[in-house]
């Protein structure tokens, strides 16, 4: 076995060996926050939170070793929802990832994904399909075009608008575009259209 790969299994089984060492309740409540989170319930998982849990249950775990056993159970949840795994074929996973699993840990971790693999499942498709940029910054400008090379005299107004847009992978981009004034009232007159349906919602 290559060093790399090695190191990566005793890594693995560190932190099973971590999670085994957690109560059967003590792994349902953490691993509820995790789902919650993978459900899109919880804007993230408080590790601080959790950190508290463990400690007042008798449960010392380092801060790289809690991180590291929050991380291992987000990667798990998500693999098994991108695969679109059963609660059998979650065990499966974990059984021929490490040999260290307890019997009492795989039940919590098969009964949770039972309940709740098909909503992490679900949310997965639905952020998939909407993977679309977040608008960061909106920049305006009003100009005047006085001539251009088809006509002397333009004296026309126009809105230049510059959009800021956090991509899904993470880069900012800019987006501009030019509208003349009736184009304006237009996408004025939609937005104020998209703000009176929000207030209903």
């Amino acid at each position: 076995m290559p060093a790399a790969a090695a190191e990566e299994s005793c890594g693995i089984n560190k932190t099973v060996d971590n999670i085994c060492r957690l109560s059967p309740d003590l792994l349902e409540e953490a691993c509820q926050h995790i789902l919650i989170y993978l459900q899109g319930r919880a804007t993230g998982v408080d590790s601080a939170q959790m950190s508290d849990k463990f400690q007042r249950a008798g449960v010392r775990l380092d801060h790289e070793a809690l991180q590291n056993t929050i991380r291992f159970l987000l990667l798990t949840f998500r693999s098994a929802g991108k695969n679109n795994l059963s609660g059998d074929g979650l065990v499966s996973r974990l059984e021929e990832s490490s040999n260290k699993w307890s019997k009492a840990s795989l039940q919590v971790l098969h009964k949770l994904w039972s309940e709740h693999g098909a909503s992490v499942h679900a949310q997965q498709e639905v952020q998939a399909m909407l993977s679309i940029g977040q608008l960061v910054d909106i920049q305006w400008k009003l100009g005047m075009a006085v001539s251009s090379d088809t006509c002397r005299s333009l004296n026309s107004p126009y809105v230049c608008l510059l959009l800021k847009i956090a991509e899904p992978s993470g880069q900012i981009c800019l987006k501009s575009f030019e509208m003349t004034i009736p184009q304006f009232q237009n996408f004025h007159k939609q937005f104020k259209e998209m703000a009176a349906v929000m207030e209903t919602v």
